[in-house]
This record gives structure tokens, C-alpha cells and sequence, in this order.
């Protein structure tokens, strides 16, 4: 059957239709309330989820209070150029390896929250999250699926002054300011989707849709991903992956957010995350 895994308040719920069910109520003390210790559990979520129509919803959705998905990951990722058409309209030239970067997992927030900008320079980046579910050291390419909690949506924000203040790039900084990485509003499980290597994703800004592709159009796709970063770090339950952004950013257009602006990023088979952008002091002013 599958699950939708969604952190309410903090806690951790699975979700069918508009109801949401409290994991540790539904599980009858089996589970905790903790997100973070039930992706470490997913491969028990399928089955509780069996059960969910003869259960009593906590609650619904509409108005509750989502947060990330995944709240304290060990370890996030993101994919730099990893659509050609994203690095065409960059004049960038595709890397030959995956091109990682890391953003502070104090930069994640749920799928609702304000994205707060300081600076007129900020971008948008829609993009498919993958979340670790088993660890694993030199996954092979052939089963890094089996590795895969589930998926979800994150926008990568990016402050493009901050990340070209400095040669090379600040791509790490620049794209971990708080609120910078916006993720969910829930976590599915692959066995959910019809194909899990093309998916649609499209980001909006104010209604006017800036990026529309799928993820088979990504260079380095999940499993690549996967098999690379393991080769270099132990993967842990939680671990959380970026896997990088179709063409359209606002750079490439002279399109930047201001404050007001609502970015809404949708994903077939996960759902959609809307933003509000509030513009609240220039980060520069710090350094000074």
C-alpha cells in the first residue's frame, strides 16, 4: 500500500486523503512521536498503513501545522547542474561528477512557512527531495532504491549575491540562510508512485509557471546519486538529497523574489508547497 509520512506539530503522522492519523496513536505505542526515528523505521510504515481505514483521524490537514518532513537530518545534500537545460541557460558546462554541495539542515521548513529574504538577489529552485531510509557505505547502483525512505519537494533558495561574493562561489552559505530550504508536505514512499524516475515538477511564482520538466531528465539520476555520496560518506536514516533544478531559475530570467511573492512548487504524486516571500533586512548590514 504505501505510506504519506507528515511531521504535524512536530510529530510525526501518516496522512490519507485529508486526514492526517498520529503514528504513535495509530501504532499503539509501537512508534514514537519522532519524524525522525519513523523514516528510520519505514519499511514498518507500509504495513501500519494497511490498517489506516479502520482507524480515527487525529485531524485534518487543511490548517494543521506542517513542518519539514524531515526536521534534524544528519547530512543535506543538494545537486548542482544536474539538468542540461538548467546549465544551458547558465552557459555552464555539464561536471563530469555529480556536483555536491551541502545546505544547513537549519535552513529546512515546512512546506507553509515564510521564506525570509535579505536581499534583492533571491532565487527560487524547485527540485525532487530524496530521503535515506536505510544506511548504507558503497551502495551499489542497482540497489539504491532499497536505500530510499521516500521522496518529497524542496525548493534549494538560493542568495545570489551572497553565493558570488567570493570566487569560488559561496554555494553552501548562500543557500543555507534560515527558512532557505523549504521541504515537503509529505514524505511518500516510491511504492507509491507509477514511476518513480519521471516525475513532473513545476514551480510558480505568483501563478506564472518559471519551471516545468520531469525528473527523467535529470543527469545523475536517484541511483547515481545514491552510489556516489555513499562512496564518500556513510548514508544514515535521514539523510536528505537535493537532486537539483530544471532550467527557468530567476537568474537566468532577471526574476528575482520580492517581497510578497508566492512561490508554489508542486510535484506529481507528493503534492504542493506554497511559500510566501518576506522581505526582512539585508544580510549585508551584518558584516559592517
Amino acid at each position: 500500500m504505501g505510506f504519506r509520512l507528515a511531521n504535524i506539530g512536530g510529530r510525526a503522522a501518516l496522512v490519507q486523503g485529508d486526514s492526517y492519523f498520529d503514528l504513535e496513536t495509530l501504532g499503539a505505542g509501537n512508534f514514537g512521536p519522532d519524524p525522525m526515528a519513523a523514516i528510520a523505521r519505514f519499511d514498518e510504515l507500509s504495513a501500519l498503513a494497511t490498517g489506516i481505514d479502520a482507524a480515527v483521524p487525529t485531524g485534518s490537514i487543511a490548517g494543521a501545522d506542517i513542518g519539514p518532513p524531515v526536521p534534524r537530518p544528519q547530512k543535506c545534500f543538494a545537486v548542482g547542474l544536474n539538468y542540461q537545460a538548467h546549465a544551458d541557460e547558465g552557459g555552464m558546462e555539464v561536471p563530469a561528477v555529480p556536483l555536491v554541495f551541502t545546505k544547513f539542515p537549519s535552513c529546512l521548513v515546512g512546506p507553509d512557512a515564510n521564506v525570509e529574504l535579505r536581499s534583492d538577489g533571491v532565487d527560487y529552485e524547485g527540485e525532487l527531495v530524496v530521503v535515506i531510509g536505510r544506511g548504507g557505505k558503497d551502495i551499489a547502483r542497482a540497489d539504491a532504491w532499497n536505500h530510499v525512505a521516500g521522496l518529497t519537494i524542496g525548493q534549494d533558495i538560493s542568495d545570489r549575491p551572497a553565493q558570488f561574493a567570493a570566487a569560488p562561489p559561496h554555494f553552501d552559505l548562500a543557500k543555507s540562510f534560515d527558512t532557505f530550504g523549504p521541504t515537503g508536505p509529505v514524505l511518500v514512499s516510491i511504492d507509491q508512485f507509477e514511476n518513480r524516475d519521471n516525475l513532473r515538477i513545476v514551480t510558480e511564482v505568483n501563478g506564472e509557471i518559471r519551471q516545468d520538466d520531469t525528473t527523467a531528465s535529470l543527469i545523475f539520476d536517484v541511483p547515481a546519486l545514491i552510489s556516489y555520496l555513499s562512496r564518500i560518506t556513510t548514508l544514515v536514516p535521514g539523510d536528505v538529497i537535493f537532486t537539483g533544478t530544471p532550467e527557468g531559475i530567476g537568474a537566468a530570467q532577471l526574476k528575482f523574489l520580492a517581497d510578497g511573492d508566492v512561490i508554489t512548487t508542486t510535484i506529481e504524486g507528493i503534492g504542493t508547497m506554497t511559500n510566501r516571500c518576506v522581505r526582512v533586512s539585508d544580510y549585508i548590514e551584518a558584516t559592517d
